[in-house]
């Protein structure tokens, strides 16, 4: 990542808390604040998702990073975790569409029962400043309306997208219920360094990039005229900076939108690609994914307002960083 620095007090006197923390967002998460100094970093994650090589290089802070191998879907485990911890960032889950639509008992047991469990350790420990979660964007799902904004959601259309609802749902309560005041930051379509295109469920960008590097043909499902609000994960890092530090006390549960405010297609991502590798290749197409949503663009006026979230890195940007880490 750049050098950019998204936080303006000092960070030696905090404790934070990454679930998933050897994973894609988390890890650059960690990154960030172990860079910046931050008095400890623990982590937690049953590396599922995550990599010991994501945390490799975090062990030569020492004192200041702990790693916890473990699963949230154990209760034991989730209170081991936030012990004496200042600042939460959940990022553990199970991602893609796909993956929940073949298998939503494990997709329930990370999302829903993992996340409930996060809840409830973080309302028992009494020592919890602020919690922010990984909220989705497949939460608005058959919702027309252009950009989404916070408030006028649809139906959910995947098994994952009724989990990331339901997280929502159940910070709302821990907020209404016992004061445990949290922010979820609807995600839409983080890419960036560490994530894995050799994962069986990976994003599309990493697929991408990685069929580039091989001069290979992409797989579209679709026509490729499906576009997103692609957002580089320095900008998702940002978000959960400024969403734990920065901002108003919170007096309520609050969900964001972190996005760029601007739609890429699956044609042009490849274009852009191609044109940066200098290859002529044409896409393999195949036939559209159940659960997919077709279009999503985002409004982040109220991250904006709420925490102060303005994305620094917009799409080619952050494509051509993505591209050359891969290399």
């Amino acid at each position: 990542m750049r050098n950019t620095i998204f936080h303006k007090e000092s960070l030696e006197d905090f404790k934070f808390l990454i679930t998933g923390g050897a994973g894609f967002i988390g890890s650059n998460l960690a990154q960030y604040l172990l860079k910046h100094n931050a008095g400890l970093v623990r982590i937690v994650d049953n590396l599922s998702n995550g990599s010991r090589a994501n945390i490799a290089p975090f062990l030569l802070y020492k004192d200041r990073f702990e790693f916890i191998e473990g699963d949230i879907s154990d209760l034991v485990t989730c209170k081991e975790a936030v012990k004496d911890i200042d600042f939460i960032s959940h990022q553990a889950a199970l991602g893609s569409v796909p993956r929940s639509i073949k298998d939503p008992l494990a997709t329930n047991k990370a999302n829903i029962d993992g996340f409930l469990n996060m809840l409830i350790a973080a309302k028992d420990a009494n020592c919890i400043k602020k919690m922010v979660y990984a909220a989705s964007s497949s939460t608005y799902g058959d919702s027309k309306v252009s950009p989404k904004v916070e408030g006028a959601e649809g139906r959910p259309l995947s098994p994952y997208a009724v989990t990331k609802l339901v997280n929502e749902l159940y910070a709302e309560v821990f907020s209404n219920v016992y004061n445990l005041h949290s922010i979820g930051l609807r995600y839409f379509n983080i890419y960036g360094p560490k994530q894995d295109p050799n994962n069986p469920y990976a994003a599309v960008v990493p697929l991408f990039i990685a069929a580039a590097l091989k001069k290979e043909r992409p797989k579209i499902f679709g026509d490729g005229a499906t576009a997103r609000d692609f957002t580089y994960v320095e900008n998702a890092v940002q978000a959960n900076i400024k969403g734990m530090l920065n901002g108003r006390a919170l007096e309520q549960h609050e969900v964001v939108n972190i996005a760029c405010g601007k739609q890429t297609s699956l044609l042009q991502i490849w274009e852009q690609l191609r044109q940066m590798e200098n290859i002529n290749l044409t896409p393999v197409f195949l036939e559209e994914r159940v659960g997919d949503i077709k279009l999503s663009l985002a409004s982040i006026k109220k991250a904006e307002e709420l925490i102060g979230y303005h994305p620094e890195v917009h799409f080619k940007e952050g494509l051509k960083y993505t591209l050359d880490y891969a290399k």
